[in-house]
């Protein structure tokens, strides 16, 4: 099980890297066979379909994300936590979208694995 205190903790550092823009702090979460499916994907990295596989494509995928969405901010709304993994609610302030991570962690507790969810 996730341990809640840790959870909130990396929950907090992860807003933090993406409201700073920093895409080497945001990377140093994620695991290096890191894979994420987004509906967002679709919209900005299309060759995906949905799913970008491999840190090195992430941050193509996400190099595009900072620079259409230069204002971007993301703001806690709740972390929920699971048996290897974590759920973190937030709100793109730049879009006034919630969206929901679902991340699970590896054995060093990095990312390999997100799916999103957005609201409309």
């Amino acid at each position: 099980m996730t341990n809640v205190a840790y959870a909130h903790q990396f929950a907090q550092e992860w807003v933090d890297s993406w409201n700073s823009h920093n895409l080497d702090q945001i990377l140093s979460h994620y695991s290096d066979d890191f894979t994420i499916e987004t509906p967002m994907a679709i919209k900005l990295y299309p060759q995906s379909n949905g799913l970008v596989a491999g840190k090195e494509e992430v941050r193509k995928y996400w190099t595009i994300g900072l620079e259409r969405i230069p204002d971007l901010k993301f703001e806690l709304l709740e972390v929920l936590t699971g048996v290897n993994g974590i759920s973190i609610y937030y709100l793109n302030t730049a879009t006034q979208k919630k969206a929901v991570e679902v991340m699970q962690f590896n054995e060093q507790q990095k990312v390999y694995k997100a799916i999103v969810h957005y609201s409309e």
